[in-house]
């Protein structure tokens, strides 16, 4: 991997690696993928922590085992797009942990949602009593996923 992203090195986006596969490495084990002294590396992390590479830590959980493996992609179309329109909707839409994803997206709509919960009959009520009262929706268009291929928040780095 190379240093090219500015302001890292080629050690700190080793240790970006290696944090984003095991977030609960000790810090001796990174010391020593890294070949630093663990007092070294702490620094190094709570640097990147510090600079906002590293923005937290948290647990992949199941879905399946926690009843919430159904996935829905909605595309939203806002019945306009004045700057006040846009941020309602966004602000609106923290309010829902249902709603695991919110993206803005040029084309035919203005977002697209990405929802978990249990099933098809608690998608439909999410989708009368979240999706239709968030502010400003004209148009929804719902993508239920059949079977998930990939899924990943990890980040590529270039060689």
């Amino acid at each position: 991997m190379a240093g090219s992203i500015i302001g890292l090195d080629r050690t700190d986006i080793r240790i970006l690696d290696i944090l984003q596969n095991d977030g609960r490495i000790s810090n001796i084990k990174l010391a020593e993928e890294v070949n630093l002294s663990p007092t070294a590396v702490l620094a190094r992390v709570q640097k990147l922590t510090k600079d906002g590479y590293i923005l937290g830590y948290e647990a992949k959980l199941n879905p399946e085992k926690l009843n919430n493996n159904f996935v829905v992609f909605v595309e939203v179309l806002l019945d306009r797009t004045t700057p006040n329109a846009l941020e309602d909707f966004s602000i609106a839409v923290g309010d829902y942990p249902e709603i695991v994803e919110c993206h803005m997206i040029s084309g035919g709509f203005d977002f697209v949602i990405k929802i978990r919960c249990a099933s098809m009959e608690e998608y439909r009520k999410i989708s009368g009593h979240i999706l239709w009262k968030l502010p400003s929706v004209k148009e929804t268009r719902s993508y239920p996923v059949m079977e998930v291929i990939k899924e990943s928040s990890k980040i590529k780095f270039k060689k």
